[in-house]
């Protein structure tokens, strides 16, 4: 069957399709990588932290709370900070953890969730570990401060970084306040607004170290106690690890071993001099994400953070096409609404290499992370105890798979909707009283 020949306004409209399609199928984004540089190793570390996240969230949460104990209902409001998108419920991913969360109702037929006696217990071990962590904590703070131009950064940014650096819950309203000697709180116009800054206090030159100095040349704190470290040109090659089915590897050695013997200005020297968007400014910027990351506790930060160090940092606008061009150092997650950059040196598969006190802290919560078996009812206070046996569990540290987290909309279920229509639910110090009877019991 022959087709009736197109009028000109629809042939430009098909020329434009076609030329769209093109455009959009050669764009540069990260979505539209070869999958000869995904890692799956990394991305099964990021849909872990994915998870994790949203646990730690939820612990923190009800470490605030009276009790700590909350309504269901109540985690509506932060569903934006859990990151769980609807239709899913708060309930069904809660239900997930039992070894983490209880979910109880209360005569009035209220939802409420709480910390189970384990939740409770890693609560107060993972307090005992920020605080023998505090002080390498302080100096990584003081180090970022001491890479910035002004020597300041405003509180807001640094706090992105709270879990990242180990820092603790209390940090902008205390632990900021506890270290005098390295920094202090100040306040600083940004052209309309009054904003709170830490401010370095005092400079200390065996900081100014890089972490690549350290495991290349061996030079630590100690061995610079009589000489004064002054930051300076650097020409150290960066670690590189590619992924092992990426072949362009041996198509751009020769810039990859141009890029590795350039010189560079150490991430603490003054940058003020450098010309925006020369090979040398590239370079130091590279250091600089190079030296942030290693201070994180698990060596990746979502990118969004990163960035927004720019200006502070004396690093390019367009920062997310380094982390891409220099796959060898970095490596970018897509997954999520939010990216992920890893260190690439510092991870063997899907395993940090070095692990701290922290990182070993959420392994050990993450194990704890899981649920099999058919959906239950949720039981009142009085009859819990018959079905308190017949939970299925599975512990699992490897596959992302297992973990089985993937919150499906469902059809059916076997309780009602924890959002009652009926607005009236318990005193928080009566359900507090009634579930450490029950737990007595």
């Amino acid at each position: 069957m022959l087709k009736p020949p197109l009028n000109p306004s629809a042939k430009n409209l098909l020329g434009a399709s076609i030329l769209f399609r093109r455009w959009m199928t050669t764009s540069k984004r990260v979505q539209d990588r070869s999958k000869q540089k995904r890692v799956n190793d990394l991305e099964i570390v990021t849909e872990k932290w994915k998870i994790l996240s949203k646990i730690l969230f939820l612990m923190e949460l009800l470490k605030q709370q009276p009790e700590m104990i909350i309504p269901v209902r109540s985690l509506e409001n932060y569903r934006k900070q859990i990151n769980l998108p609807k239709p899913h419920r708060i309930s069904d991913f809660i239900r997930k953890t039992p070894n983490l969360f209880d979910l109880y109702k209360d005569r009035k037929g209220v939802l409420w969730c709480g910390l189970t006696e384990r939740a409770e217990q890693l609560l107060e071990e993972e307090q005992r570990v920020l605080e023998q962590h505090s002080g390498k904590a302080a100096e990584h703070v003081t180090r970022l401060l001491m890479m910035s131009v002004d020597k300041r950064l405003p509180l807001e940014k640094i706090a992105h970084f709270r879990r990242d650096f180990g820092l603790p819950m209390d940090f902008r309203a205390n632990w900021v306040h506890q270290y005098p000697q390295h920094f202090r709180v100040v306040k600083s116009f940004n052209g309309i607004d009054q904003v709170e800054c830490l401010e370095l206090v005092n400079w200390n030159p065996n900081w100014a170290i890089t972490e690549l100095e350290k495991k290349v040349t061996g030079v630590t704190e100690s061995n610079t106690a009589t000489n004064v470290h002054v930051p300076g040109i650097l020409s150290l090659p960066f670690p590189l690890k590619f992924p092992s089915n990426y072949k362009r590897v041996y198509r751009y050695s020769e810039k990859i071993e141009d890029f590795q013997k350039r010189a560079y200005l150490s991430p603490y020297a003054d940058a003020s001099g450098l010309k925006a968007g020369s090979l040398e400014f590239d370079k130091r910027a590279v250091a600089v994400m190079h030296e942030i990351l290693s201070f994180t506790i698990e060596k990746r930060l979502v990118t969004d953070h990163l960035t927004h160090f720019r200006w502070e940092m004396v690093m390019p606008q367009k920062l997310m096409r380094i982390l891409l061009k220099h796959i060898g150092i970095f490596y970018v997650s897509e997954r999520g609404k939010r990216f992920s950059v890893f260190l690439s040196e510092a991870y063997d598969g899907a395993e940090l290499i070095e692990k701290c006190p922290l990182v070993l802290w959420r392994e050990k919560v993450m194990r704890l992370v899981g649920y099999r078996g058919r959906k239950k009812k949720f039981e009142t206070l009085s009859d819990m105890s018959d079905v308190e046996g017949d939970i299925g569990l599975i512990q699992s540290d490897s596959e992302v798979e297992d973990l089985d987290v993937q919150l499906e909309p469902q059809g059916s279920v076997d309780y009602e909707d924890p959002l009652p229509m009926d607005n009236s639910e318990m005193d928080v110090e009566e359900i507090a009283c009634e579930y450490r009877n029950f737990n007595n019991s």
